[in-house]
């Protein structure tokens, strides 16, 4: 089972209240395949280890821009939901989870798809 990072949305995990997370590549993330999620996987100090959180399935996968998040509202705030941010988090409007997307990916082009993994979490895979 391969790793899966969520060092930005962490407390969503916990709160099981993520259900999509968007990547620029894992183009061969497959429907059915568990994932362990972590804290982080990369720029782990000497000694530090990695934190798992939480192993999930993926239930779709499919690719396109950030752009859909922006030109079509009504699915933009879907997504933004399923992203885990609700309603009264700045984050649930479209174009800041944007911002903060394309910030912590090196300012990534609006239009590049990118891969859209939809999951469900796996009863009794809760680590913390």
């Amino acid at each position: 089972m391969r790793n899966i990072s969520f060092m930005l949305t962490k407390r969503q995990i916990l709160d099981r209240t993520k259900l999509v997370t968007r990547r620029l590549d894992w183009l061969d993330v497959e429907v059915g395949e568990l994932l362990c999620g972590i804290e982080k996987g990369q720029g782990l100090k000497k000694g530090e280890e990695i934190v798992r959180l939480s192993i999930i399935c993926v239930t779709d996968v499919r690719r396109e821009p950030l752009t859909r998040l922006l030109t079509d509202r009504k699915y933009g705030f879907e997504e933004t939901t399923l992203e885990g941010f609700p309603p009264g988090d700045p984050r649930h409007w479209p174009s800041e989870f944007v911002k903060m997307f394309r910030a912590s990916h090196q300012n990534v082009d609006v239009d590049k798809p990118i891969t859209r993994i939809a999951f469900k979490y796996v009863p009794g895979g809760t680590f913390i």
